[in-house]
């Protein structure tokens, strides 16, 4: 099964990739009995949602890339195998979410507690081995373990890097302007995403992101694009996107849709993880922003923020979010969707809301009330740069 990770398990699969899906649940405690087959049944699809719901992915009880990498990753616990970085194959797991939330706690920072050991993991941890005395080689090996456990936490009072994320974003200044945004229009090529009422998902997703485009770029910003047309890069390579182009801030746009026709309404997703108090908290707080000026200006339903770790969230390097900007199912949603109008408003929100977040504590302005006119104003007068 570790060699599959995109095969796709749901109810009524059998096979060994079931049996190892039951066993790593087993081990996670979501599966409390074993019964013994190879089946998909009703009980492990419990187990996934159980488990789906405390990692904060979508909890639809079948197994994807997603889930799958999810639970692969829990069976590891620090100390169990020896942990370093490897351009392409980087390692993923608990092991490294705890290794991370070690050298974050004695003030050496790995970045983002995404349970990946990337670069900068393998730099904070050679900079904790040369505190230590130990040769600086990046590799969490037995004597490297045993210095973790002699040390006591150094830090606490709250997270190390939500304090540093936030005082990056308030030394950088409060203009929009000169900054780098990375767009990413969800789905794209043969792949159009959710499809109802006459519309597609990646075609209203990329009309969006254009007209958010035009805007930020008519005040200075320069735009990155995820995606053309008629490609459809995975949600790693998404993230990579953003992470070479240095962006400020990466915004993921998606339409939801269900097959309950009533729901809908709009909501924002951040990175986070409650198990390892891995959080972004700009993430969180631009999310917010986007949700409260979508809502204000558009009326429509407040599904509100939430945490989630999906992969381009947690593999992006900078604040990210991702905007679920209405129900295709829902036919009201749809045909709001559908107006040139409307999807003017969502982008006109979406460009506030950024220039918000930079804003911080001078921003004194109402929700809903600010217009791309009030922001170019600003820009113009200097007061948008310190």
């Amino acid at each position: 099964m570790s060699d599959q990770p995109f095969a796709l398990y749901r109810l009524g699969d059998e096979g060994a990739g079931v049996r190892d899906i039951r066993e790593r649940l087993l081990a996670t405690g979501d599966l409390r009995d074993d019964a013994g087959i190879d089946v998909y049944d009703e009980s492990v699809r419990t187990a996934v949602r159980s488990f789906q719901q405390r990692r904060g992915l979508i909890a639809d009880g079948v197994v994807g890339p997603h889930t799958w990498v999810a639970l692969d990753g829990a069976r590891w616990r620090l100390g169990d195998r020896v942990l370093s970085h490897t351009p392409g194959h980087m390692l993923q797991g608990d092991d490294v979410s705890e290794l991370q939330q070690r050298v974050l706690a004695l003030g050496f920072s790995p970045g983002r507690v995404d349970g990946v050991f990337g670069p900068d993991t393998e730099h904070a941890v050679r900079q904790f081995q040369r505190g230590v005395g130990l040769p600086a080689d990046g590799t969490v090996g037995p004597e490297t373990l045993r210095a973790f456990a002699d040390l006591s936490r150094s830090v606490s009072g709250g997270s190390p890097h939500a304090l540093r994320e936030r005082e990056l974003v308030r030394r950088s200044g409060h203009s929009l302007t000169g900054r780098t945004i990375v767009l990413d229009p969800g789905h794209g090529g043969e792949e159009h995403g959710a499809r109802a009422n006459g519309l597609s998902e990646a075609d209203v997703t990329l009309d969006l992101a254009r007209r958010i485009e035009g805007r930020l770029s008519a005040i200075g910003v320069t735009v990155v694009f995820t995606r053309a047309a008629g490609t459809c890069p995975d949600e790693l390579e998404r993230a990579d996107v953003a992470n070479r182009a240095g962006a400020d801030v990466l915004l993921s746009l998606h339409c939801d849709s269900t097959d309950h026709p009533e729901a809908s309404g709009v909501a924002t997703f951040f990175y986070g993880q409650d198990r390892f108090g891995a959080w972004s908290a700009v993430g969180e707080h631009l999310a917010d922003l986007v949700q409260r000026e979508v809502v204000a200006r558009t009326g429509l339903a407040d599904c509100r923020s939430h945490a989630r770790s999906w992969t381009i969230l947690q593999r992006s390097s900078m604040p990210s979010i991702r905007l679920e900007a209405g129900y295709l199912t829902h036919p009201s949603d749809a045909a709001r969707l559908a107006d040139p109008a409307f999807r003017d408003t969502l982008a006109e929100a979406v460009v506030v809301a950024l220039q918000r977040m930079y804003l911080g504590e001078d921003d004194t302005n109402a929700t809903g009330v600010l217009r791309l006119g009030d922001l170019r104003r600003y820009m113009a007068s200097g007061a948008g740069t310190d």
